[in-house]
């Protein structure tokens, strides 16, 4: 047994390992490699939260922030402008996310990786500075065009660990993700207008009070600066050879079974691609699982939008009259919850059920869940922080436990030579979603807060419906024959 490892070693290091490759570099590490992969999934996570902070940080404020513009004529038109700046963002990524995902594929992910977490340091401090709201619309778009790491990183979780730790890497995306979607909101509602909250350490006339929503940008962009100089030391995962005999994903036993047809494999010229490039539009399991995919993030980017207005307007149209610290408490809440059931149980969990049934079945309990939000706002005091404490950190482990299952979905649906280009669409197509989220959700919710006395579902019932409406053509999308998963070779 000791004889056939090392001569099955020794094969990996002179026939499948190219000298001076980084990506070989990387799948050598892996195949020595014992234990959790706990340095690899670390630095997945810290770069990801780096970029996802910035995503929802604004939202707390937006409302405040949109107001103090004077653009809006009347109180309910402000959801509607605030609709434009949370969509921007994500309109800048759609037109960008497949030249970003090229671009990993041909220069590599580090790169990418580098440049996505130098533009939050630029644009998102440029953003806590506007003085109108177009200087905010602009500095987001612009933040969303030129990051463009999302997509690489999620094939760069995959090609980092060995296959049987994907899902982790996986998770620890949309973990990161998960948590900056609620630790920014909290940031932001924390540290947004310092002058009034804070008088005895930020005067009146000081710079943070004349650019009140300007701190928490700051203090996001400092840790990004941090991780882009950390991200100079990370490895690469892209292989710069012209062919490679073993993919990144194959295993140990596989690599095994190889060795027998090696004969054949010395006969394959050295500049000749083994692996002929499919069109990713017609790979059906990778596009089902990004079209259920934007689905599902346009509802989840819709009700990261509408949370914060309905929590911050006041109880005559229907909301909570809850203030920035409010909702950031309420969010930095359901962030440590998430973050517990993302690290330790979702893996046990999907491989148990599977990506597509845990998707399945956490998008059907999250429908009567956004339903109670309705009945939520009728109740006061503790018993109205605890039940929505509950019901917050319920509905954002739902979202992000099914989003994680749909990462899974779409970067087993290729190979590695196509993750960098597949994310990319997966990205841009997302992005479109996203982009239109904020704004319908906007639109939307302004339109509720108009028709407080309508016969047919008034005020804050028709937000909650349309979304549960959403919600669920989503997990009819994730049945058959419409979602389908790539059969293992």
């Amino acid at each position: 047994m000791a004889e056939r490892e090392e001569y099955a070693e020794s094969l990996l290091q002179k026939d499948y390992y190219y000298e001076g490759c980084p990506g070989c570099k990387v799948d050598q590490q892996k195949q020595i490699q014992r234990g959790l992969p706990i340095k690899q999934v670390l630095i997945i996570w810290i770069i990801v939260l780096s970029t996802a902070l910035t995503i929802s940080s604004l939202f707390p404020f937006l409302y405040f922030m949109v107001r103090d513009f004077h653009i809006a004529k009347r109180e309910e038109d402000i959801g509607y402008y605030a609709g434009f700046i949370g969509s921007s963002y994500m309109l800048g990524r759609v037109l960008t996310s497949v030249l970003w995902g090229a671009v990993a594929d041909r220069y590599g992910r580090k790169p990418v990786i580098i440049i996505g977490c130098a533009t939050v340091v630029v644009f998102n401090t440029l953003f806590g500075l506007s003085i109108n709201f177009w200087m905010a619309l602009t500095t987001r778009f612009l933040l969303g065009s030129l990051n463009g790491l999302l997509g690489p990183i999620k094939a760069y979780a995959c090609e980092t660990v060995r296959e049987e730790y994907q899902s982790l890497g996986l998770s620890a995306v949309s973990t990161a993700w998960g948590t900056g979607l609620i630790i920014g909101p909290a940031l932001g509602g924390y540290l947004a207008q310092p002058a009034e909250k804070f008088p005895g350490i930020f005067a009146s006339d000081s710079f943070f009070a004349r650019f009140p929503y300007f701190l928490p940008c700051l203090i996001i962009s400092i840790f990004a600066a941090i991780v882009t100089v950390a991200c100079f030391w990370i490895p690469e995962t892209l292989h710069t050879h012209p062919s490679k005999k073993i993919s990144s994903q194959d295993s140990y036993d596989a690599l095994e079974s190889a060795t027998q047809e090696s004969n054949e494999k010395e006969g394959t010229k050295e500049g000749q691609n083994t692996t002929p490039k499919e069109s990713l539009f017609k790979n059906w399991p990778l596009m089902s699982s990004i079209i259920v995919y934007c689905v599902f993030s346009l509802h989840d980017m819709a009700y990261t939008e509408i949370f914060s207005l309905w929590a911050e307007s006041p109880r005559r149209l229907g909301g909570l009259g809850y203030t920035t610290e409010d909702v950031g408490t309420v969010l930095a809440i359901s962030g440590l919850g998430l973050l517990v059931f993302q690290s330790s149980i979702y893996p046990v969990v999907e491989r148990i059920m599977g990506p597509i049934l845990i998707s399945r079945v956490l998008g059907i309990i999250s429908i009567p869940l956004l339903t109670s939000y309705h009945y939520i706002a009728m109740l006061s005091g503790i018993a109205l922080s605890i039940v929505l404490n509950c019901a917050s950190l319920l509905k954002n482990v739902l979202s992000i436990s099914i989003v994680t299952g749909l990462f899974i979905l779409q970067n087993r649906a290729v190979d590695q030579h196509q993750r960098g280009a597949a994310n990319g669409i997966a990205m841009t197509l997302m992005s479109l979603f996203k982009a239109v989220g904020p704004a319908g959700g906007g639109a939307l919710f302004s339109w509720a807060e108009k028709r407080q006395h309508a016969a047919f579902l008034p005020g804050d019932q028709m937000v909650f419906f349309v979304l549960n409406v959403v919600e669920a053509i989503a997990v009819l999308m994730t049945f058959k024959p419409f979602l389908v998963e790539r059969r293992s070779n």
